[in-house]
């Protein structure tokens, strides 16, 4: 297939985005995989070292390399996106895929309901997928989009051939699989991760666990810190705000834009400036990142 000078530039800035905060190996290593040039010569981002590294590539290369990160192309002229609409992403939010059993499917949405007070989009097969839709290209689409795995280890997870291929589809990707302990412990290439306890914490326990590892995880920091910086800004209370100031505290990467949109928050939202101690954790906090 050959790619429009459109669809060059968007498979170009996705694959910038999905390789961007990985380690400089772990960058070089997929770079000559796929055969692209790499350089031990570089003093500027890791963002513009990709994008310069894969800007002369054949369209060959270039589409197999996005597909290895889950994109599709539809069409000669189509924009670079999935397949099939995913209406249960929300914008803005980390798309989370919770692999679970058809018997604990309340859990799932439970769990999926409190992710979003955490700017954490996800997705439970059972209850987001149209009864007209078909069904496995659905579950495909999610795990071809989603940014991190969540599996719910059950004592008959198991023996669930559904939930090993969805554990199989998201390592095969090389994102981030979390697995939570309900009952039972990881088994197979996911028991070497570290899991999460989850017997006997609510659903709102567990999602907060959740969201701290994944602003922790070293592949989804630059991602996770946007999410943090759009839910601080938006804080709805003084507690919330007091909450997120520390999430933004914690952030191991920092974008150029983050400080004005810091200082416009505690300008213009109340719930910033008026809870007591923010503003000036925000001062500190633009300080260190000067």
């Amino acid at each position: 297939m050959k790619l429009t000078k459109s669809q060059r530039v968007k498979v170009i800035q996705d694959i910038a985005g999905h390789l961007d905060g990985e380690d400089w190996t772990t960058i070089d290593l997929t770079l000559k995989q796929f055969g692209l040039p790499i350089s031990d010569q570089w003093s500027g981002s890791q963002k513009s070292y990709i994008v310069q590294m894969i800007a002369d590539a054949k369209d060959g290369d270039l589409i197999e390399l996005g597909q290895h990160f889950g994109m599709q192309l539809v069409g000669q002229d189509a924009a670079v996106v999935p397949v099939h609409e995913t209406p249960y992403w929300r914008d803005g939010q980390i798309r989370v895929f919770i692999s679970h059993l058809t018997t604990e499917r309340e859990q799932a949405a439970n769990i999926q309901t409190a992710f979003t007070h955490y700017g954490m989009s996800g997705f439970v097969a059972h209850n987001d997928i149209h009864p007209t839709a078909e069904w496995q290209i659905e579950i495909e689409t999610a795990l071809a989009t989603c940014e991190v795995l969540v599996a719910l280890i059950y004592p008959d997870f198991v023996s669930s051939k559904w939930c090993d291929q969805e554990i199989g589809y998201a390592l095969g990707r090389s994102i981030p699989v979390f697995a939570v302990r309900c009952g039972a412990d990881p088994h197979g290439f996911v028991s070497r991760f570290q899991a999460f306890n989850g017997n006997g914490k609510t659903p709102g326990q567990i999602a907060k666990e959740l969201f701290e590892a994944a602003v922790e995880h070293k592949k989804l920091q630059a991602r996770m810190a946007d999410v943090v910086i759009d839910l601080f800004v938006n804080s709805g209370s003084f507690a919330t705000a007091k909450e997120r100031a520390g999430y933004v505290d914690r952030l191991k990467v920092w974008d150029a834009g983050y400080s004005a949109r810091l200082v416009k928050a505690v300008k213009n939202n109340t719930q910033i400036s008026g809870s007591w101690g923010v503003p000036d954790q925000v001062k500190a906090i633009l300080k260190k990142w000067k």
